[in-house]
């Protein structure tokens, strides 16, 4: 058990990454991941933040619902509570017309990042390294060439010192194995 858990906090969290769980797929519906069903995403994403505790794992799942569903941040505070849903809200990207321009000011915002919203960053990370893999298996080569372009930016925007150090390096590992 880990120091300063307790079985009835465990089994809460766990009954929050089930409700996440849910939530999402259920919000989330018949879209697509490429030529998967969504859910193959969220799956990817909340496997990889996982280790990283119960709350992880729900910021995991619930990631993309705000911003690829008609789900709020209002309903995700509801149900989910301000922590989790101030997560998902950093973790929803900014409006833009470009990719560039919606990436720089989400960037921004990841670098301001601070406290228990270093959370948020922990399950961006693990999302970019889902995505990653995603493409390598996939064989998506000009969106893997666009995470590597952008790696620079977003490791300095996201990245802090031991906070999922594995994550990080399996992510850096990749990109460089995979280039051109």
């Amino acid at each position: 058990m880990m120091p300063g858990s307790s079985p009835d906090r465990r089994s809460g969290l766990a009954a929050l990454t089930e409700e996440a769980r849910a939530f999402a797929l259920a919000a989330h519906g018949a879209q697509r991941y490429g030529a998967h069903p969504y859910a193959h995403h969220l799956e990817a994403v909340a496997a990889i933040a996982a280790p990283y505790g119960g709350e992880a794992a729900a910021v995991a799942w619930l990631h993309d619902t705000v911003e690829d569903t008609a789900a709020t941040l209002a309903e995700i505070e509801r149900r989910f509570g301000p922590r989790i849903a101030a997560c998902v809200s950093l973790l929803t990207d900014e409006p833009g017309p470009s990719r560039k321009e919606r990436k720089a000011k989400t960037y921004a915002k990841l670098a301001a990042a601070q406290g228990f919203l270093e959370l948020a960053l922990l399950v961006k990370a693990a999302d970019r390294l889902a995505n990653v893999r995603a493409c390598i298996a996939d064989r998506k080569l000009d969106l893997l060439h666009v995470y590597r372009s952008e790696q620079p930016a977003f490791r300095q925007a996201a990245c802090r010192p031991d906070l999922c150090g594995p994550i990080w390096a399996e992510l850096d590992a990749l990109l460089a194995e995979n280039a051109p």
